[in-house]
């Protein structure tokens, strides 16, 4: 789940006093002080979901979903696409809220199997773990007193040895109940990369694969893909704010641009258009 395009309930967010007979999301939701979410929380989900077996491919894997957020004293969890992200402000409960720590996620683009032959046939690719800092603002009580609105940026590098390269990786993302016990979250997404990660993914060598039919293609860098994302939360007991277990889904739609959706691995082998969803379960405590 990508938060950029996925908070569940944030830690900032505040709500107003009880409201008797609730008609709506904002008279559905008691006072922050009365919430799970005020102060240390922690939230753990496991899923699994459905997406393509590498960027550009139109062949499509399970992969598993795991997902950790929460707030340990006064830092901030959040999920990223296999990854995570830390904001080690403590600015919880503000009108206009600050994001700044560092992130990391595995990119495992290629070093598994594709179920794809043409891709096959070249040498598998490493594994790259990528690290950097993540900065973002968010502005709550946008609509109503429970919503809020985040854009934030990943600015990664690989410490692997794999690609060698780095990635800048902003969003924007829509967070709103959609009642007592059920929460929405809304999210766009693109990402930049530099020369060295799209030479590493996108770059076609013939000579690797003697006996491919993919033509020779030199990639650089510029922006690999936009997308949206939607992710919903359901509580299971019906009440969003006192924790417990809740179920989730997600679906997501990405374009791949540039030389990502040019090099003969996309254009040839597989599709520009990518699909993902997923669902799970989880456990707030």
């Amino acid at each position: 789940m990508d938060a950029s395009a996925s908070e569940a309930v944030p830690a900032n967010q505040e709500a107003p006093a009880n409201q008797a007979a609730p008609e709506s999301a904002e008279e559905a939701l008691p006072d922050i002080e009365d919430t799970i979410f005020d102060g240390d929380f922690l939230a753990a989900a496991i899923g699994v979901g459905a997406g393509p077996s590498y960027i550009g491919s139109d062949d499509y894997q399970l992969v598993p979903i795991p997902v950790f957020q929460g707030s340990i004293g006064g830092i901030d969890i959040n999920p990223r696409p296999a990854g995570i992200a830390l904001d080690v402000i403590p600015d919880q409960g503000r009108r206009v809220s600050f994001q700044l720590g560092p992130a990391a996620r595995l990119n495992f683009n290629r070093a598994v199997d594709t179920r794809d032959e043409l891709i096959e046939a070249f040498p598998r690719l490493d594994a790259a773990v990528e690290v950097g800092p993540t900065v973002g603002v968010s502005i709550n009580r946008v609509l109503h007193s429970y919503d809020s609105f985040t854009l934030s940026a990943d600015i990664l590098w690989d410490v692997a040895g794999a690609h060698d390269g780095m990635s800048v990786r902003p969003s924007a993302t829509y967070f709103t109940p959609v009642s007592r016990g059920a929460a929405l979250a809304i999210s766009a997404n693109t990402t930049w990369i530099d020369d060295s990660f799209a030479d590493y993914y996108y770059t076609v060598d013939p000579a690797l694969a003697p006996d491919t039919p993919l033509p020779a293609f030199e990639a650089e860098g510029g922006f690999q893909n936009a997308g949206l994302t939607s992710l919903v939360f359901v509580d299971l007991d019906g009440d969003i704010l006192n924790g417990g277990l809740a179920l989730f889904g997600v679906v997501n739609y990405t374009r791949v641009l540039g030389d990502a959706a040019d090099s003969p691995f996309t254009s040839f082998a597989g599709s520009a258009d990518q699909f993902f969803g997923g669902v799970g379960v989880g456990y707030v405590f």
